[in-house]
């Protein structure tokens, strides 16, 4: 395992992925809301950006990613909408790289300042001067993967081939689900699978004939496209790769994002919509809700995380009140105790074990309006709001995508997106 500063030079690759884009009409965001505050755009656009970084991979490795800052000043930026999402566009793809027919009438509404707002910056605006990256070869055994993941405090990782000489796809703690899902008997019989496979062998029985090319973005794509392929892949980390060098520079998140945007809301025009309430505007999931109780056990939890592509269950007591709340990024602890060869545990008995300190689940109520919602989420630096009802009873989930659409996409015409999975 070696650590690379962000400001030192690193050695190139002997060949790098090609990406291609496709490059529309550029946007200008209006920045005269907050020019009496430019300092602090300046600092915050240049605190997040970084010298270029030719990068380096090894196995398994972690290092610090890095940028270069933007040319452009903060008052005049108008970075070019620039999608590289995927290295072979096929139906689907093509897809993913329609843009909407805006008409000039939304193009100027109130409405659309957020959507306008994410189209004049870039990718490398959120990238930060500092981060640590983990690359994983696709030769490395898939148990010393998941205890890198753990060992770096990451949830996911891009992976390597070196045949290849590009980024395949991405190994994120849904792998780790799949596989002890797949593959667990009980106590009494090792998960052979996980114990000697190498990621490739794990990809090529998973995946079987479905490869696709990994989804990623370009650091001079704008965060519009960033939020849209998010959303429209429905994935939750996108890996913002130079098209140039190859290398991957940061991965993209939804919290990443929505965090960036609320830092800049309150020097902007607020819609209307950020002062209805969840019920009015209709955002959030509220039918046939997946959750478990108290005594479910592990294995049992992870069957509903795969059946129903979720990220998190809420854990509900007999009296039908919320609790807590079991995430996949709770199962990752599984691996850092060592404890997967026991799936048959209970929840509780499972969430004991929590790395970090857990300060409740975080709820909310259908009558809240949006505005509330948007800050309580980024302050509390989750991925997803329990709307319960006055009994404390579930009522529905408000994820961080189902926010995003609303701020972003659904004023840009978008439609309403899918259940999403990680």
């Amino acid at each position: 395992m070696r650590m690379q500063d962000a400001s030192s030079p690193a050695s190139g690759l002997s060949s790098s992925p090609s990406t291609p884009t496709q490059v529309a009409k550029q946007h200008t965001f209006p920045l005269e809301s907050y020019q009496h505050e430019p300092e602090r755009l300046e600092n915050r656009i240049y605190a997040s950006s970084s010298p270029p970084d030719t990068g380096q991979r090894f196995c398994p490795s972690s290092f610090q990613s890095s940028a270069r800052p933007p040319s452009a000043s903060p008052t005049h930026y108008a970075p070019s909408r620039t999608a590289a999402l995927v290295a072979a566009p096929g139906p689907a793809e093509a897809g993913m790289l329609e843009k909407f027919e805006l008409e000039e009438e939304a193009e100027d509404s109130e409405s659309g300042v957020y959507m306008r707002f994410m189209r004049s910056h870039k990718c490398y605006d959120i990238v930060p001067t500092s981060s640590k990256l983990v690359v994983f070869d696709t030769t490395l055994q898939v148990k010393k993967a998941f205890f890198a993941l753990v060992a770096n405090g990451v949830r996911a990782a891009p992976l390597w081939e070196s045949k290849k000489q590009s980024f395949v796809g991405m190994l994120t703690i849904t792998d780790f689900i799949n596989i002890l899902h797949r593959y667990y008997k009980s106590p009494m019989v090792q998960i052979y699978e996980l114990e000697e496979h190498k990621i490739e062998t794990w990809r090529e029985l998973y995946l079987q004939e479905t490869f696709k090319p990994l989804v990623n973005i370009s650091p001079d794509a704008s965060l519009f496209d960033a939020v849209y392929s998010l959303i429209k892949n429905k994935i939750h980390r996108l890996p913002v790769i130079d098209p140039i060098s190859g290398n991957a520079l940061y991965i993209l998140t939804h919290k990443r994002i929505l965090k960036f945007l609320q830092l800049f809301m309150s020097d902007m025009p607020k819609p209307a919509f950020m002062k209805q309430n969840l019920d009015v505007l209709g955002i959030g999931t509220y039918h046939n809700i997946a959750f478990i109780h108290p005594d479910t056990p592990i294995i049992k939890a992870l069957n509903v995380f795969v059946e129903r592509r979720v990220s998190a269950l809420p854990v509900v007591d007999e009296s039908g009140k919320v609790v807590d709340i079991y995430s996949k990024f709770d199962v990752i602890n599984l691996a850092a105790e060592k404890t997967y060869n026991n799936l048959d545990i209970t929840v509780t008995q499972a969430l004991q074990h929590r790395s970090q300190y857990f300060e409740g689940v975080v709820k909310c109520s259908k009558l809240e309006v949006l505005e509330t919602i948007v800050d309580r989420i980024v302050r509390a630096e989750v991925h997803r709001l329990v709307v319960v009802n006055e009994s404390d009873s579930i009522v529905g989930i408000i994820s961080l995508s189902d926010i995003l659409q609303a701020l972003i996409l659904t004023p840009a015409g978008a439609k309403q997106k899918e259940t999403e999975t990680e």
